[in-house]
């Protein structure tokens, strides 16, 4: 391996404990925050691997996720973070592996803006495991750690969740 991906490596091995905290929060504001400087380290590491639409997609979710604390359920700022993610991938594409992350993006945008609690975290557990392949594509070791152990880390919060509100008779 040389430096870059060494590197790259690293990188995503911050954000791999940026992710697990977050999602293992009860609290959607601290998901949100965490997975913010998450985000930032991911784009690093695609970009390391020069995986450009998935370092792209990565750095848009920074911004995504400022948009979506101030614009919650707001379907044309929404619209408008879906365009950008698509133009992203079209000016980065390098073929069918660039699939998952712009899958994962899209989906991610749609979850964050227009759900809450635990459907948010279903749809994002399906962008994770989209980001799962994009890793295993990129040939990143530690972000596909990482997102694996979001998808798990998600799972078990939802199943928490669920948990918590059969026992309080909350609604999920």
């Amino acid at each position: 391996m040389v430096t870059r991906e060494w590197l790259g490596q690293g990188v995503s091995l911050v954000a791999l404990a940026l992710c697990v905290a977050g999602f293992a929060s009860r609290r959607d504001d601290r998901l949100f925050v965490l997975l913010l400087f998450a985000n930032v380290a991911f784009a690093a590491q695609f970009a390391l691997f020069q995986s450009w639409v998935a370092a792209g997609i990565s750095a848009l979710i920074v911004l995504r996720i400022v948009l979506v604390r101030r614009y919650p359920g707001n379907a044309a700022v929404m619209a408008g973070v879906l365009v950008a993610t698509l133009a992203v991938a079209l000016l980065t594409w390098s073929g069918p592996r660039d699939v998952p992350a712009l899958l994962a993006g899209l989906l991610g945008t749609w979850g964050m803006f227009m759900l809450r609690g635990i459907a948010m975290r279903a749809v994002l557990a399906v962008a994770a495991f989209s980001w799962v392949i994009s890793n295993l594509l990129a040939g990143s070791i530690g972000g596909t750690l990482a997102e694996t152990l979001i998808l798990l880390t998600n799972v078990i919060t939802i199943w928490r969740l669920r948990r918590a509100a059969r026992r309080y008779g909350l609604s999920p």
